[in-house]
């Protein structure tokens, strides 16, 4: 039964943040029960991102004719997966950030040098005391006790880092910072310092697609090129980050409106289809992210239209071409490519096998498929799959 977006959402699968845990985790003889969506993509080189093109180049490089058994070199689509989940062998250059005994998050071995100056705030432990590292790690001055109190604290950190150009693009938007999805907030952080303190970060991005004559259309939006992440390249048609204190329903709801004019009508059958999640490390940022993915199919008549300034222009593109682009091209905003992979596996556009074996140089998209007869997120299933070759 198909359920509607705006369900509550259960605790999510514990993460891999250390090497031991990644370890642990390939070595598992657990297989998953089969079901019609599962997969793992094999790593493949970096490309690089470019926004110095226009819908005629999307167009143009969308045409060459596409199906999943016309595909024999699936090299593009693994290097959207591996541009996301970069540097792995540089987790021992992070120290974990531990809140009342919780690992909230991973910082730089470097990155800490910028706190210690703020020594009546950051405490540095050396004692061994935090779980599965022996190294030492970051916390908070235990006289922070109350969440405002250390969200304050930090705040006035981050503000002098940020106006130091140590920290760009501060966004004044607040995500809470726990262990884990359904755990409580131990205090909020700016948005653009999460990745500074390795926070694990959720957002919800949802594949608007219209159907026409048995052929399936997404609705993609090119961004602002005043936007101060990404500007000028390709999104979906709703996409934004969780922030502190709204549900992933109302966020999505929030969303709709802002970026695509979607009412709250049209916006409440959005269908969640499950999460990928990825963990990427550039220099002294490392991303811990969580994207709940969501479908909408809208009526054939609809024509998005942007409320915010935050997207230039919207085209409507056959899935088949839209996979093109994904496959020959860095035209998408990385993580947005990741959903849009996990889309065409479950319309039938990318093809598996779940028996092929898994090595140690796989790099993973992980996927967290709900039980959607139980309207929630609780029973996640995590499904090790890989892309098979056709």
């Amino acid at each position: 039964m198909a359920s509607s977006g705006f369900c509550s959402l259960g605790p999510t699968v514990t993460s891999l943040f250390s090497s031991h845990a990644l370890a642990r985790w390939r070595s598992s003889s657990i297989s998953p029960p089969p079901l019609r969506i599962s997969r793992a993509l094999s790593a493949a080189t970096t490309v690089p991102i470019s926004s110095s093109f226009t819908w005629d180049d999307v167009i143009e490089t969308g045409r060459e004719e596409y199906t999943p058994h016309n595909s024999s070199d699936l090299t593009g689509f693994l290097e959207k997966v591996n541009r996301c989940n970069r540097a792995s062998e540089k987790l021992a250059e992070f120290i974990p950030f531990v809140i009342e005994e919780q690992i909230v998050g991973y910082i730089h071995k470097g990155f800490t040098e910028y706190l210690r100056e703020f020594h009546d705030i950051f405490t540095f432990s050396q004692n061994g005391s935090c779980p599965d590292r022996v190294d030492g790690f970051v916390t908070l001055n235990l006289m922070l006790e109350k969440p405002e109190d250390r969200t304050r604290a930090v705040a006035d950190v981050i503000k002098i880092l940020g106006d130091k150009g140590i920290i760009p693009g501060i966004r004044n938007e607040l995500y809470p910072v726990k262990p884990s999805f359904n755990a409580p907030v131990f205090f909020s952080l700016e948005r653009a310092a999460a990745p500074y303190f390795g926070i694990k970060g959720y957002g919800v991005h949802m594949n608007g697609y219209v159907e026409r004559d048995g052929q399936k259309f997404l609705w993609i939006g090119k961004r602002s090129l005043s936007k101060s992440t990404y500007p000028g390249m390709l999104d979906h048609l709703v996409a934004g980050g969780l922030p502190h204190g709204i549900s992933c329903g109302e966020n999505l709801e929030k969303e709709c409106e802002e970026e695509a004019g979607i009412s709250k009508a049209i916006a409440y059958r959005a269908i969640a289809v499950g999460a990928v999640s990825y963990m990427d490390i550039d220099q002294y940022c490392f991303k811990r992210d969580v994207l709940f993915c969501y479908d909408l199919e809208l009526p054939e008549d609809f024509v998005p239209k942007n409320q915010d300034g935050e997207v230039e222009s919207f085209k409507l593109i056959p899935v088949a071409q839209v996979a093109n682009v994904i496959r020959k091209t860095s035209f998408f905003k990385a993580n947005c490519s990741l959903v849009i992979i996990d889309f065409l596996f479950r319309h039938g556009y990318l093809l598996i096998s779940p028996t092929i074996s898994l090595s140690k140089e796989t790099s993973y998209l992980r996927l967290y498929i709900p039980d959607f007869n139980a309207l929630t997120l609780k029973n996640l299933l995590v499904l090790d799959l890989v892309m098979m070759i056709i």
